[in-house]
């Protein structure tokens, strides 16, 4: 009798104990505050972390257009990727998911998040026109120094008895966006405020922005501004008429996005 109690007892206590397990089906909530910032030929995608306290990790997506099909380009357990697969004067859109350790993933992000990617170089050198005019000017899209007055001379610099100067031609446009701790820190162009003289002076870690003749748009962040030589970093939009050089800050979207019904595979 007493070994009839004992299994009796310990089938209750077994089923006590499974009564109390919980399965977690519910997944965290969306990440926020997705922002991007265009590479050269690379795409650098951030975000806030996720308020949920079981998150293990995130999926990171990309789509042509907002509303289209999104494609799984990584997962992380950071809040931050870079999409190596982008190419530069394409534009992409961005989403994110967060996944718990159950396996459980959420929608994908709401916020708007594209950007393009776009060439740029660092310590290139240009001369005085007055003193070497074959090597005074630069082209971004060919990414060439040429002599100032050459036809795609988009940029030329100028020393006038020790004050230094960045011109562009008449079918151009600059404007000194002011000192800036890098390059990365100019977003995008501005949409006024460009310099009727069409020149600026070329003050050391001050940034410009340049609407070239044919429409496009590229920055410059001086280093050095001397009486032989100008020093830069560049960055050029190579999308026609898109103002993007860095970064595209997101906003909110009450629309939904559907995930790809097919995954492709890790770029």
């Amino acid at each position: 009798m007493k070994q009839i109690e004992i299994i009796l007892i310990a089938a209750f206590s077994l089923w006590g104990c499974e009564k109390q397990i919980k399965i977690d089906t519910t997944p965290p909530p969306p990440p926020q505050g997705i922002q991007t910032i265009s590479l050269d030929n690379a795409v650098e995608i951030q975000w806030l972390p996720s308020q949920a306290d079981d998150v293990n990790g995130y999926n990171v997506w990309v789509s042509s257009t907002y509303d289209g099909e999104y494609e799984l380009i990584g997962s992380t357990s950071i809040q931050r990727l870079v999409d190596y697969g982008a190419l530069n004067g394409v534009t992409y859109y961005y989403a994110v998911s967060a996944f718990d350790f159950d396996e459980n993933e959420s929608k994908l992000s709401m916020d708007v998040a594209y950007d393009t990617p776009r060439p740029e170089g660092y310590g290139v050198v240009v001369s005085d026109y007055l003193r070497s005019p074959e090597y005074a000017g630069f082209n971004f899209s060919h990414h060439v120094v040429l002599n100032f007055d050459n036809l795609y001379t988009d940029f030329f610099y100028e020393n006038v008895n020790g004050h230094f100067y960045l011109n562009v031609w008449d079918d151009s446009d600059i404007q000194d966006m002011g000192f800036t701790s890098s390059i990365d820190e100019i977003s995008s162009s501005p949409a006024e405020g460009w310099a009727p003289s069409k020149s600026a002076e070329a003050i050391t870690d001050h940034s410009y922005v340049v609407w070239t003749r044919d429409n496009h748009f590229a920055k410059i962040r001086v280093k050095e501004a001397s009486a032989l030589r100008l020093v830069f970093d560049w960055a050029y939009q190579t999308a026609e008429g898109n103002p993007e050089l860095k970064r595209v800050p997101s906003t909110q979207s009450n629309r939904e996005r559907s995930k790809s019904i097919a995954l492709s595979s890790v770029k």
